[in-house]
């Protein structure tokens, strides 16, 4: 069973939402705030039915609604009382692995009117309490928000058959390194050892004896002299025997008191990025048997690079026959696991890279340390060929704006010339929002058709300077600014342009940062401006 589509209505930031999915990988990239969290909580809900580990119909809130609903609500229902509450709707369609196994769960009860496999959850106006909302609303101006107190929940399959998830032919698992409930994940992995590993007198045997050492801990003298301080003082409490002791009765609660220690030190005082590797790497080995779904929120989570790998490594080899969802802030793994995989999530939509060149996945797999998410992430994007052109686009930013670009959202990126056309592609196929600053070195026309195939991108620019006299960089500030500014810029005495371009080129960076720094009232080149505008 594989999750084939998922389609999510007014839950939390996703108020009309629609998404495809890999058989195989899914990587989900998108800024702080845009869903990524949400979107893996809304799969689990719908398929399971249950948020915060208990069943959704006790965990309803307002604050399950999209804010955009309820403000529609609210608003409508000042003039027209028979405005309807808003509803969350969440439909998951799935794809058989083999031929029959969710034949209970096809038909035609979805938004589609498809003849397919799915589940969907909603959560809708219980008309059992019709009274007590026209009671609720009798004054509309004292309505704020949605009386969750009179929802109810529907879980049912696109045949509009109730099911159970232990029904489902294959299960779906969320793994959450920064939940605290993957606390007991150790926990977990040691009653599966001791279930795998002990025979049943093992296992009864072990239990005697812990529950032996029990007694002979409650029989210590020191804890005799605390139950005679309790008796000579349980008049206030009560009229019978008051004392303190260990809890004898549990047959086999030994093994609830074993820890994994990890090189003689316990799990809990070892390092959150190892405890959290090890965490996922037990719940995948205890649970993994009956789930065909595995998602994983954000796996880089306190890590470094090369631990990071070995984790990416273990999931793709746990996973190799499953399906897999990942959330993830980390080029690294994007690029390690497959761009061509990356689904880009930005709270209302949702797009993919399944179309871009064979050469350019390649490329971002062997070079991981290209900044890719960057550009993905950011609001805007200005792509330059090194750091000395990042810090005079910085310098021009500051000029305009008073502030640096990254304050607005906006990075800027160095990437190489040689590489700007694969950056393009992926803004091509996401619609982001890149500028290109690149030297004309001499062949204007050249540069123009290198990039001739993203000229059509309303959201690609290209800045290119078409003086061909001026190749590069530094000649393009000293043509800003003439020499005798230069001079005063750079602390020099140059007595011509030539002299102090090749003295430029030969100090681009320490020039590049002295103008970032102190060239108060330097000149921008036209091209770099046409970048930032």
């Amino acid at each position: 069973m594989r999750v084939d589509k998922i389609k999510i209505q007014n839950y939390k930031i996703f108020q009309d939402f629609s998404m495809s999915f890999n058989d195989d990988l899914n990587i989900i990239v998108g800024d702080n705030e845009t869903g990524k969290s949400t979107f893996l909580e809304a799969i689990h809900l719908a398929l399971t039915a249950q948020l915060s580990g208990r069943n959704i119909q006790y965990e309803l809130s307002p604050y399950l609604f999209s804010i955009a609903s309820i403000r529609q609500y609210v608003v409508s229902l000042q003039t027209n009382p028979a405005t309807p509450l808003p509803e969350i709707y969440i439909e998951v369609f799935l794809k058989e692995d083999s031929e029959g196994e969710l034949a209970q769960y096809k038909g035609t009860n979805n938004s589609e009117r498809k003849d397919c496999a799915g589940v969907y959850l909603r959560i809708g106006f219980d008309s059992d309490f019709s009274d007590e909302y026209k009671e609720y609303i009798k004054i509309p101006n004292e309505v704020q928000t949605v009386p969750v107190e009179y929802y109810s929940c529907t879980w049912l399959s696109f045949a509009n058959n109730t099911f159970k998830f232990s029904q489902l032919p294959s299960k779906i698992m969320l793994l959450d390194r920064s939940d605290q409930k993957m606390q007991n994940g150790s926990d977990k992995y040691i009653a599966k050892i001791i279930e795998d590993s002990l025979e049943k007198s093992d296992s009864a045997l072990l239990s005697l004896l812990f529950r032996k050492q029990k007694e002979v801990f409650a029989s210590q003298d020191s804890m005799k002299k605390i139950n005679e301080r309790l008796s000579a003082n349980k008049e206030d409490i009560t009229d019978r025997d008051l004392s303190v002791s260990i809890d004898v009765s549990a047959r086999s609660n030994w093994d609830s008191n074993l820890t994994l220690y990890i090189d003689d030190v316990p799990f809990r005082y070892i390092g959150k990025g190892e405890q959290g590797s090890i965490k996922t790497k037990l719940a995948l080995q205890t649970k993994m048997d009956k789930s065909q779904i595995i998602m994983v929120e954000e796996p880089e989570t306190n890590l470094s690079y090369s631990n990071l790998n070995k984790l990416v490594n273990s999931l793709i080899h746990a996973c190799c026959e499953k399906q897999l969802v990942i959330t993830t802030h980390s080029t690294f793994l994007m690029n390690k696991i497959g761009i061509d995989k990356v689904i880009f999530l930005n709270g209302a939509v949702a797009l993919t890279m399944q179309d871009i060149s064979d050469s350019t996945k390649d490329y971002f797999k062997k070079l991981p340390g290209y900044d890719t998410l960057r550009m993905i992430i950011a609001q805007r994007s200005i792509l330059v060929e090194g750091r000395c052109d990042e810090l005079i686009v910085q310098k021009a930013y500051y000029q305009i704006h008073g502030k640096l670009p990254l304050d607005d959202g906006i990075d800027i990126i160095t990437v190489g010339g040689l590489v700007f056309k694969r950056f393009m592609e992926i803004a091509s196929k996401l619609n982001k929002q890149i500028a290109v600053v690149t030297d004309n070195d001499g062949d204007y026309t050249g540069t123009i058709e290198r990039y001739k195939e993203f000229a059509a991108f309303p959201n690609i620019k290209l800045c290119v300077d078409a003086d061909t006299t001026y190749t590069t960089l530094e000649p393009q500030l000293v043509k800003a600014n003439g020499l005798t500014k230069m001079n005063e810029l750079l602390g020099k005495s140059f007595t011509t342009e030539i002299e102090i371009i090749d003295y430029m080129i030969k100090n681009k960076a320490d020039c590049a940062l002295q103008i970032f720094e102190k060239g108060e009232g330097v000149k921008i080149p036209q091209y770099i401006l046409d970048a930032i505008q």
